[in-house]
């Protein structure tokens, strides 16, 4: 794990926790009390043993960046550290962080200073306990460039997430981002091939991402260079990587 770098994306206005978020970010919304949500994420790398992580902020971040600071040292993480990357406007960069990928595209120069293999890359609002070092192994052993961790999810919460298609290898045959109507109806699947029973897997026939990333260091950089202006993983570079893969395969099959 000494491999591989955090990004912890500081979530957007989260507006539906409102009023909660009237005058924070809802990656610092209080949770039992001492902890804020972003305290999660932090503490799944920590336990995983990665302790290299940039959390990016931009909106109502004052207390957020507040908290992160009292509470994370460099003592006890050894050669790690929990660094805030606010967002700013450079004479390069005028503009402020314009989506998730964009977020990431910003910094891009300041992690390729990174001795690293991967990119590991996390939501700050999430509410959720995980060993992403299992995550990052089954990543390595299948050589995969991307990895999405997903979950099966029934119809009503379905049109929340990204969704995919995936064949019986696990590759992404297919992505969509928060699809509505027929498109949601396109993406359902038979979930059996995540390990779910037959009866389960028809009362949860989507695959839900949970905006759990790893990507190998030079795909995601020749990702967000190669297109600057798609802005954000879900809507625009997951699919588009999705339909990458698809086209390969496709020529694959037709030379065969």
């Amino acid at each position: 794990m000494k491999r591989v770098l955090a990004i912890i994306l500081g979530g957007g206005a989260g507006t539906r926790l409102y009023p909660l978020t009237k005058l924070r970010a809802k990656p610092a919304v209080p949770l039992a009390a001492k902890y804020r949500l972003i305290d999660i994420p932090i503490s799944n790398c920590i336990n995983s043993e990665i302790q290299r992580i940039y959390v990016l902020t931009q909106f109502n971040s004052a207390s957020l960046n507040r908290h992160i600071g009292r509470t994370y040292g460099m003592a006890g993480f050894s050669q790690g550290f929990v660094e805030v990357l606010a967002a700013q406007q450079t004479p390069e960069s005028p503009s402020w962080f314009e989506g998730t990928a964009d977020a990431v595209r910003k910094y891009l120069w300041l992690f390729a200073e990174r001795d690293v293999d991967q990119y590991l890359i996390l939501s700050g609002d999430h509410l959720y306990r995980m060993n992403y070092a299992d995550f990052i192994q089954r990543h390595r052993v299948t050589k995969a460039d991307i990895t999405l961790s997903v979950v099966p999810v029934d119809e009503r919460r379905a049109s929340d997430l990204g969704l995919m298609k995936i064949d019986k290898s696990g590759r992404v045959m297919s992505f969509s981002e928060k699809p509505k109507g027929d498109a949601l109806k396109a993406m359902r699947v038979d979930t059996t091939i995540l390990g779910l029973p037959v009866k389960k897997a028809k009362e949860l026939p989507y695959i839900g991402s949970m905006g759990i990333y790893v990507f190998e260091k030079q795909v995601l950089h020749d990702l967000l260079n190669a297109a600057p202006d798609r802005t954000d993983f879900g809507k625009e570079i997951l699919p588009a990587s999705a339909r990458d893969v698809s086209l390969r395969n496709a020529r694959s099959s037709d030379r065969s």
